[in-house]
């Protein structure tokens, strides 16, 4: 049976540039090439979940204008939920310019738009009352996070992305907090170069309240930490050419696989597969496969 899983996030569009590099100021370079995808974190996560089988609603804002009347149309097509997301006029949507360098690695620029209007009575408690697991990042206001979390206690992953400081009262009743290294030093406020270092800063959130730590680690794949015990799972070594989206597949996949069978170690180690897969292809949603397609790279998945 489908895990049931709400969405409470950001939708944006991703105008995408591969190049060499970024330039310097005042210069102008050739790029390599351009894309216009589907993006934000909320939707992202939504659609990994739902490729791979999971019951998905995603609770949102778009703008009215044609990037939003897009994401929604596409949404859909994917099999989502969409009666939560509002749209919201006179205000543009989402929108996430990123630059991609040949390693893969990406920068990215985000103007928040119709996702800074999500307001928590935008939220049914009916809907929250009968998801399996509800997930949340950090694309939509803070005040609205907060309030999804009071209403749900033990059932909340939270993606604390884009990195902020958030109070640590927020966090105590987390279910699972998948955080990467970078944000996990800075909610934490200590270094995570090291592995020790890792599972020292989230044994910090352990002791403040969250029941379980995912760090995602890139190649390294993702420290699972809780109170009892630690655990590092590997990632397979892939060849990546783009890791936009990378840690929102993790978290779609880890999210649907944990509402199926309610089986965590399953989950991470499923999901760290996934997300390695999905850099070897471009784009962000675009590199996510269905559970169909992901069946055939059995070195992936076995």
């Amino acid at each position: 049976m489908a895990g049931r899983i709400v969405v409470v996030g950001s939708v944006n569009t991703d105008l995408v540039t591969y190049a060499q590099r970024l330039p310097a100021p005042g210069e102008t370079l050739l790029a390599e090439g351009f894309l216009v995808l589907p993006g934000g974190k909320g939707a992202n996560q939504a659609v990994a979940a739902s490729r791979l089988g999971a019951s998905v609603t995603l609770v949102g804002r778009v703008g009215d204008d044609p990037f939003g009347r897009q994401r929604l149309d596409g949404l859909a097509a994917e099999g989502i939920d969409i009666s939560g997301i509002g749209i919201s006029p006179g205000v543009p949507s989402g929108i996430a310019t990123i630059v991609v360098e040949p390693s893969g690695e990406n920068r990215i620029l985000l103007v928040a738009g119709s996702n800074a209007l999500v307001r928590p009575e935008d939220i049914d408690d009916a809907l929250l009352a009968a998801a399996d697991l509800v997930v949340l990042q950090l694309e939509i206001p803070l005040d609205t996070v907060a309030s999804v979390i009071a209403r749900c206690p033990g059932k909340v992953l939270l993606n604390p992305a884009p990195a902020q400081p958030l109070d640590p009262a927020m966090l105590a009743g987390l279910a699972f907090l998948v955080p990467n290294q970078a944000e996990l030093a800075g909610l934490t406020r200590r270094p995570t170069d090291r592995m020790d270092d890792v599972v020292a800063a989230a044994r910090q959130l352990v002791r403040q309240g969250v029941g379980t730590v995912i760090t995602t680690l890139g190649a390294d794949g993702a420290m699972l930490v809780t109170r009892g015990r630690v655990a590092h799972i590997e990632a397979p070594v892939v060849q990546a050419v783009d890791t936009t989206g990378a840690g929102d597949a993790f978290i779609g996949c880890f999210a649907q696989t944990y509402a199926e069978t309610a089986d965590v170690d399953a989950a991470v180690a499923r999901a760290v597969r996934y997300a390695a897969f999905t850099v070897t292809r471009h784009g962000g949603q675009a590199s996510y496969p269905t559970a169909t397609e992901w069946a055939a790279p059995k070195e992936l998945h076995a």
